[in-house]
């Protein structure tokens, strides 16, 4: 089994989108980024992908500076290649052009030494969606309770 390192999660993603299929990408970074992504410092609130010139570019990923390579350091919201297959592109490229649907990045993590990004083809949920799923995962908490309270 490989070693996997979390670095960071976008959990608003899971509640904003239907969360149809995900991809696993390598990233395109330099030196102090990498640096600065072992140390856990960076944000993923409003990051997504896109698709330009059969390449996947990654956007708004905030991956602070460095402090000690501070002449080294680029822009810290700058676009990153994402590193797939052609394959995989192809079929990124033909469900991102659907109506509703959006590339969102998911997590960053070290697997085997190496980062990677957890992309997700999702659709955007409207109000009443995000209404019947916060309602939903009440319901859970409370059945999960009850449960609990009848094993003592």
């Amino acid at each position: 089994m490989s070693n996997i390192k979390i670095i960071c999660q976008n959990k608003r993603a899971r509640h904003e989108y239907f969360i149809e299929d995900t991809v696993e990408a390598g990233l395109v970074l330099h030196g102090p980024e990498v640096k600065s992504l072992r140390e856990g410092k960076a944000n993923l609130a409003d990051s997504y992908a896109s698709v330009e010139k059969n390449e996947v570019w990654l956007n708004n990923c905030h991956i602070d500076p460095y402090g000690p390579a501070h002449q080294y350091n680029l822009h810290p919201t700058r676009k990153r290649k994402l590193l797939l297959n052609r394959r995989e592109i192809n079929k990124l490229i033909g469900r991102a052009q659907e109506k509703g649907y959006t590339l969102v990045l998911l997590k960053l993590y070290f697997k085997s030494g190496v980062a990677k990004a957890e992309l997700a083809i999702a659709k955007a949920k409207k109000l009443h969606d995000k209404r019947a799923s916060i309602k939903k995962r009440e319901a859970d908490r409370e059945i999960d309770k009850a449960m609990k309270k009848n094993r003592n």
